[in-house]
């Protein structure tokens, strides 16, 4: 007994037309092309991000005669004076500490704050709950320039000018508007059951809050905790103002303006080197805590962005 065989190309449906095919051919290639069209963009895009960061990085080694000279090579030698100098003559370790303190008491302010406002205005209803939340929102259209001078006079008012506690007041209210407006979203998309199965077992308000709700929206607070901790570490205009540059503020420094200070501590002539070494350091902790984040971020993004 024989059986006939079809070819798989004549394995065809009897509705599909030759201009059916060729429509579809041309899709493919369509997809094909602009597939690849992305790579290369996200590609380009990747060379320019890493381009500088790699350049820092090499000057960090180098000596001043090097930087200008043949910016784009290797350095001779490592040279770990450089980030010595940095480190304890440009005081960029006093100037780190300073800086991990108030991002890590302004950011566990912020989300604390942050996440109970947001939680409030997206899953309980009260008359003006649509001003408050709007009202929350508008701090993000609202340039920071514009508050320097009366942030300066509120804060030099209320005795805290040149303090750690004045900066970390004003970076939580700086903070706020996004994480609330970002949060609120994420809080949306919460299932509804878990909350009234909590209410029902006897769990009352603060309890749902911090023992069910929050729980569930970790990926979120992650999310938003990073986007908080990078802004916040790399502000340089509210430090400028709020820790004025007198011998008496400059144990309250942050890294950004001991960064910046690092060019002209040594009179007219600039420590490149110590200066490349010390934006390293700034730059690492960041690039750590992202890459070890990087999926919790990307959860909390994808999560916060459907409803």
């Amino acid at each position: 007994m024989t059986t006939n065989t079809t070819p798989a190309q004549d394995r065809r449906p009897a509705s599909a037309s030759p201009a059916t095919l060729t429509t579809a051919g041309r899709q493919k290639r369509e997809i094909r092309f602009f597939s690849r069209l992305s790579s290369l963009s996200l590609m380009i895009w990747s060379i320019i991000i890493l381009g500088p960061l790699v350049w820092v990085f090499l000057s960090s080694f180098k000596s001043p005669e090097e930087i200008f000279s043949s910016p784009w090579t290797l350095p001779s030698k490592l040279r770990w004076d450089n980030w010595e100098r940095a480190w304890n003559t440009a005081h960029i370790g006093t100037y780190m500490l300073n800086s991990v303190i108030v991002v890590a008491i302004s950011t566990f302010g912020t989300m604390l704050l942050g996440s109970m406002a947001a939680y409030v205005l997206a899953r309980y209803k009260f008359f003006g709950r649509g001003f408050i939340y709007y009202l929350f929102v508008s701090g993000l259209a609202f340039p920071v320039f514009l508050a320097l001078v009366p942030l300066f006079f509120v804060v030099r008012d209320l005795g805290l000018l040149g303090t750690k506690t004045g900066l970390i007041l004003v970076y939580i209210s700086y903070s706020l508007p996004f994480t609330v407006f970002f949060l609120s979203a994420f809080f949306k998309t919460l299932p509804t059951s878990v909350a009234e199965a909590a209410m029902i077992d006897g769990a009352g308000h603060m309890k749902l809050f911090f023992r069910v709700m929050l729980p569930m929206a970790k990926s979120g607070l992650i999310s938003v905790g990073i986007f908080n901790i990078i802004g916040q570490w790399a502000q340089y205009l509210l430090p400028l103002y709020l820790i004025p540059g007198g011998e008496e503020y400059q144990g309250n420094w942050v890294l950004t303006q001991g960064i910046a200070s690092i060019s002209v501590a040594a009179g007219f002539k600039s420590d490149w080197g110590a200066l490349f070494a010390a934006i390293t350091i700034a730059i690492l902790p960041m690039i750590i805590i992202y890459a070890v984040m990087q999926r919790q971020i990307q959860a909390g993004l994808t999560a916060g962005a459907v409803k």
